[in-house]
């Protein structure tokens, strides 16, 4: 993944899943803010082919989060009116370190 965090910024969670409209791609939640990076699967090479950054949300702008789903799990942001519904493996894992990112950012 070629996101490089901003100085004083710091990763706390990425992970390799789909939105169900930007299709697939790298989850990234940092200290500051909530980024997915768009990606392409090579299926010759069995390899991934880094996109644009198709989001770049600041954590105070995200209005709501939540985890949804028992089998197909979704890890659920709304900011501007639009709703993202990520398939990740812990959607537990993202909505408590979420909540822990954006009370650090206040």
């Amino acid at each position: 993944m070629s996101f490089k965090p901003e100085e004083g910024e710091r990763v706390i969670l990425t992970e390799d899943c789909a939105e169900d409209k930007l299709k697939s791609g790298f989850l990234v939640l940092t200290s500051k803010r909530i980024l997915f990076q768009k990606t392409e699967g090579r299926m010759a090479t069995l390899s991934k082919k880094e996109g644009d950054i198709v989001l770049d949300i600041p954590l105070s702008q995200v209005s709501s989060f939540k985890s949804e789903g028992f089998l197909v799990k979704k890890f659920v942001i709304v900011s501007s009116g639009q709703t993202y519904k990520f398939g990740v493996f812990s959607n537990g894992q993202w909505e408590k370190q979420f909540r822990q990112a954006q009370a650090g950012a206040s």
